[in-house]
């Protein structure tokens, strides 16, 4: 059993987190009850809308969605934190973020902060979505904002949801300077120059679009916790070899009978992580989609959920960033090119092959950094049942841990037969050194 002093977040300190700040406004204990479930509503509700919209704005490929839910999971801690001695603010603890807007005199509701802040960040994030996505963010602020205000004074909300506005736009200020802003062509550059080393990466379908890789200036993004984007770069792959026998020609060699080879359970586990842009909520909203799901079977209350979101969009966002910056350090071919080249050229994977180089795993690397935060928070051997897909039709996965489900993620990928073991392995290393800049981040006074 835990000791006292090192007991997780979620078993020792999320009620004092949750209490501390209708303590402030002098309530009655049932009243106070009735608003922090009314700030996890709006709280919860929001991220949810946000994984759909990730699915349905065509930018939002996996490195751009996690920058967004650390924004927004950022927002939602900084709202909180404002009028929450128990909390601390991020501000001097990320890349260049500066202490934000104090709160004005007189009493303040934190559903109504919360609802201002994250109306403000997600319609702003998310303004270039489609119509369907216009229609949803109006209609939920339009909701969330009669759930946060009913039985509220109208000054109070008046005040409060200005200065959820002001959080948010200093957020939104702060997200504007950090090389991620933009993303034109979907993310492919106009102009690419291919590599013409034999391990450099080529295109590997034929869409005209990606004749060029994705976001190959990501890794100049600036980072959330990370001192640099490379700080937890990968140590070389095994040597470039075109030999039977050698290191990596034995690499390819697994992938090819490994996916020749597939079982239905490994299938399905190909499917349950690929987690496609605009087909899902990406890999890192996959993430998100858990903790969200933890959090109502829990019942936590908005101050962790809080907490633990902004903690895991940034080790999220960080780990994209990290692993662009090694993915385009070496520039390495995928499987299918070097298996199509020296094994079987009719060989294709189960999964469709994304349009960057190999090493490190995207994948990997978001999931280690995802475990290594919530494991922070949540503790060792936290078992969870994981049904992000169930309503696309594959079934519910359940786990011991988040290390069993990020080593089961890293594993996906060889089975779709679209990374080699050693990109997997090395990128779970890099996510979880990622990860423990995240985790050491202080969300609590």
């Amino acid at each position: 059993m835990a000791r006292e002093d090192t007991m997780p977040m979620h078993r020792r300190q999320v009620l004092g987190l949750a209490l501390a700040a209708p303590a402030l406004l002098r309530v009655p204990p049932a009243l106070a009850a009735d608003r922090a479930d009314v700030s996890r509503k709006v709280l919860l509700t929001w991220h949810k809308l946000v994984l759909e919209l990730v699915r349905h704005t065509a930018t939002y490929v996996p490195p751009v969605a996690a920058r967004a839910f650390a924004y927004v999971g950022i927002t939602a801690h900084e709202a909180l934190s404002s009028g929450n001695p128990a909390l601390r603010s991020l501000a001097g603890q990320l890349s260049d973020l500066s202490p934000l807007p104090a709160r004005a005199s007189g009493v303040h509701d934190e559903a109504c902060v919360l609802h201002g802040a994250l109306q403000a960040v997600v319609g702003e994030l998310f303004a270039n979505t489609g119509p369907t996505g216009l229609r949803a963010m109006q209609a939920m602020g339009r909701k969330m904002g009669e759930t946060a205000s009913t039985g509220i004074d109208g000054a109070v909300v008046a005040r409060s949801v200005a200065h959820g506005e002001a959080i948010a736009e200093r957020i939104l200020a702060w997200a504007a300077a950090d090389g991620g802003a933009v993303i034109e062509n979907m993310g492919f550059p106009m102009n690419y120059t291919p590599g013409t080393r034999p391990q450099d990466w080529v295109p590997t379908n034929l869409i005209r679009l990606q004749q060029a890789p994705l976001l190959p200036g990501w890794s100049n993004c600036r980072p959330f916790a990370l001192p640099y984007s490379d700080a937890c770069d990968a140590p070389p792959h095994p040597d470039y070899d075109e030999a039977p026998g050698s290191a990596f020609h034995d690499a390819a060699l697994e992938v090819y009978e490994t996916s020749r080879n597939l079982t239905q359970d490994q299938k399905l586990i190909a499917r349950f992580w690929s987690d496609d842009p605009m087909l899902t909520p990406t890999p890192a909203g996959h993430w998100i989609s858990i903790v969200l799901q933890i959090a109502d079977r829990d019942s936590l209350p908005a101050e962790a959920i809080s907490a633990t979101l902004a903690k895991l969009g940034v080790a999220q966002a960080d780990a994209f960033i990290s692993c662009w910056s090694t993915k385009f350090r070496y520039n390495l071919l995928r499987p299918v090119t070097y298996i199509n080249r020296h094994i079987d050229p009719s060989w294709e994977p189960f999964l469709i092959t994304p349009p960057f180089p190999e090493y490190t795993s995207g994948h990997s690397t978001q999931s280690g950094a995802a475990m290594t935060v919530l494991t922070s928070v949540l503790g060792e051997g936290f078992a969870f049942d994981d049904a992000t897909h169930e309503d696309d039709g594959l079934p519910v996965r359940s786990f011991p841990s988040f290390a069993a489900a990020a080593e089961e993620a890293a594993m996906s990928r060889l089975y779709g037969g679209i990374h080699f073991r050693f990109g997997n392995e090395r990128g779970l290393d890099q996510g979880r050194a990622v990860g423990a800049y995240a985790a050491a981040l202080k969300t609590e006074s």
